[in-house]
């Protein structure tokens, strides 16, 4: 399975609520599975909403790593690197509403694995707060800052049917 690229009409959907009768169903547990795959085996990637994979359903998941002050500051080699990727977690929401966001904005580069090969410079809000259930059914609501603030903001965007090329205000390839 590989991510969908731009130009696919699901990249434009916006997605439909999982019943919170099937957030603990097989189907679901199923596609956090497929999306957890798919995500390990994108060197670069830290986040994935379920559109990226063809499935129009409200679910992204964001690594772990993003979830520790140090994550970006390290330097890791490629072989530190495939070591992450391969235990690395993630955390699950499903049904997922950003409930608020900050008026103080900041641009920050941007890159989706959507949008292979381009880079651009989005203003995002620094802080969010949002709901969402996790992959037990269990709600959670709760604020985020900096890069968890900016990866919510981009999946979310994601099941809006919204990409970030759409926002941004300068773009570069790579």
């Amino acid at each position: 399975m590989t991510v969908v690229q731009i130009g696919n009409k699901i990249l434009r959907k916006i997605s439909e609520d999982i019943p919170p009768d099937k957030i603990t169903a097989k189907e679901t547990r199923e596609l956090i599975a497929k999306m957890s795959e798919v995500l390990r085996k994108e060197p670069q990637g830290i986040g994935l909403a379920s559109p990226q994979i063809g499935v129009s359903k409200s679910l992204f998941i964001i690594s772990e790593y993003v979830f520790k002050p140090s994550a970006f500051t390290q330097k890791e080699n490629a072989e530190e690197l495939k070591k992450r990727k391969a235990g690395e977690k993630y955390a699950v929401f499903i049904n997922p509403k950003i409930l608020k966001i900050s008026k103080k904005k900041t641009v920050l580069s941007e890159g989706c694995l959507s949008v292979a090969g381009k880079f651009g410079e989005v203003k995002r809000s620094t802080n969010v707060t949002f709901e969402a259930y996790d992959e037990n059914g269990k709600k959670i609501r709760r604020g985020a800052g900096g890069l968890l603030a900016q990866v919510i903001q981009h999946e979310t965007d994601h099941l809006n049917g919204r990409l970030f090329v759409d926002i941004a205000e300068s773009m570069d390839k790579i």
